[in-house]
């Protein structure tokens, strides 16, 4: 037998034995059919990419369930009690969702600043962290080496010499760019800096896949900041011309302590250190009736708890639901949910980005955004720069920030953080602020390029759809 016939046949055997392997684990059809045909079609390079990106290593326990149960009862329970905490008879089914699935605790008494270029939110970061006497949390996707990098690194080496504790968790994967140097340079200062999940052989191929793409950043415990911004001079200046849109929050009040706790858990997770000193969980000084619930998601927990938290506001809607986000890349039950409140007459509207930093996941987004628009959702398209903000806002009396996107991989892969909150005073003002970004878009059926298509870019379109779940 010819050498080259030996090889064939080998490669025969092993796409099949991927396939089965793909088959086996029980995913969802699309996304089992696409890495099925990436695999058979794309010979050598389809099975690399599936070992680095495919293989489901989800139900791997990370973060054990004891630690898990003693950083919450412990810290959340003992040292975070409320009074008379009155939960909405209407959204109570949402929250309850969030308590049995999440563990995340409804929080009441906070006060929220709203911030939507970097030119607003780094000075008010610097300006916590100047403050700090106790101790700094930072969890960030990207933290970059940059202008802006070296500006914030050294505020937080300056309030480590002063004794304040200041602890650091970068995304291995989101700061790849980054030198070995930058972080070292911030140990040597005394500050405690661990990478989520390091990259490295042999483990690439079960890690690279995971990423932690929170964006929390607790003082103190006293103030805490969420949303979509990275550490990165880019919500500064922007990026080929285009100013980065973007929103995040400044929150002081009760959903500090779960702030807190979403950095903690993720802390003993990179350091497998337990940190519940009572200092990490002050007494909040306000009271008010704005209620909060800070939930976070990851490919190791049973559900999808934020994107089931998505799907019931959505088909909880009775007047309207408006959303941003940067990636458009729904899952079936967000893509129908969003299809069933818009065809049942809801105001329905979505906002996102014209020109996209990933231009692949723009194109695969195309055909998702003339499907729900064709059932009755109103499109448009942000032209004053790139839209990376990720927020949704219904009826009134629910809205919700933090960093996940409207993306296969945010649901299934990444591990991601949003803040929830069941107060009308701050819906209106996330209502307020959506209307206020739909005056600087147009509408899809307005962009020519996106309406009339000729056959070879709908063909584009159909098959970067079809590899959307991969993405």
């Amino acid at each position: 037998m010819h050498w080259l016939n030996v090889i064939f046949l080998i490669w025969q055997v092993i796409a099949i034995l991927a396939v089965v392997h793909v088959v086996m684990d029980n995913r969802q059809p699309a996304k089992t059919m696409a890495w099925a045909l990436v695999i058979w079609f794309v010979p050598v390079v389809g099975l690399v990419f599936y070992l680095f990106f495919g293989i489901n290593t989800r139900k791997e326990r990370y973060v054990s369930e004891r630690s898990m149960n003693f950083l919450t009862k412990r810290s959340m329970l003992e040292f975070a009690e409320q009074q008379n905490l009155y939960l909405p008879e209407q959204q109570k089914p949402l929250i309850d969702l969030f308590v049995n699935q999440n563990l995340a605790l409804p929080f009441k008494d906070n006060q929220v600043e709203i911030y939507t270029d970097g030119y607003a939110f780094f000075p008010a970061l610097l300006a916590a962290i100047h403050e700090a006497k106790s101790h700094i949390h930072v969890d960030m996707y990207i933290f970059a080496e940059d202008a802006l990098g070296y500006l914030v690194s050294d505020a937080l080496i300056a309030k480590s010499r002063e004794g304040v504790e200041v602890r650091v968790i970068y995304d291995d994967v989101g700061c790849w760019n980054v030198s070995h140097h930058f972080f070292e340079r911030m140990r040597e200062e005394g500050i405690e800096v661990t990478s989520f999940m390091p990259v490295r052989f042999p483990s690439f191929t079960s890690k690279v896949n995971y990423r932690n793409h929170r964006k929390i950043i607790v003082i103190d415990g006293r103030v805490g900041f969420i949303g979509g911004m990275n550490i990165a001079l880019r919500y500064v200046k922007g990026t080929d011309g285009h100013a980065w849109r973007d929103t995040m929050l400044k929150v002081t009040g009760g959903a500090v302590a779960a702030l807190q706790r979403a950095f903690l858990v993720d802390w003993y997770f990179v350091d497998r250190t337990l940190l519940s000193d009572r200092k990490f969980y002050p007494h909040a000084e306000l009271e008010n009736n704005c209620l909060a619930q800070v939930v976070t998601s990851g490919p190791v927990t049973p559900y999808p708890e934020i994107m089931q938290g998505f799907v019931r506001i959505i088909m909880g809607a009775r007047k309207y639901l408006y959303l941003e986000t940067p990636y458009f890349l729904p899952n079936e039950p967000v893509l129908l949910a969003l299809k069933t409140i818009a065809l049942a007459g809801v105001d329905v509207r979505v906002i996102c980005p014209r020109y996209s930093d990933a231009k692949f996941v723009e194109w695969a987004s195309r055909s998702y955004l003339r499907e729900v628009a064709e059932a009755g959702v109103k499109v448009s398209l942000y032209e004053a720069g790139f839209l990376h903000s990720k927020l949704m806002v219904c009826d009134d009396v629910i809205a919700t920030c933090g960093s996940t996107n409207l993306d296969f991989r945010s649901f299934e892969n990444n591990f991601e953080a949003n803040i929830f909150f069941y107060d009308e005073a701050f819906a209106l003002r996330m209502k307020q602020l959506f209307l206020k970004d739909i005056e600087q878009a147009v509408p899809l059926e307005e962009v020519p390029e996106r309406m009339r298509r000729g056959f070879f870019v709908r063909l584009w379109e159909s098959v970067t759809r079809m590899l959307s779940p991969l993405f």
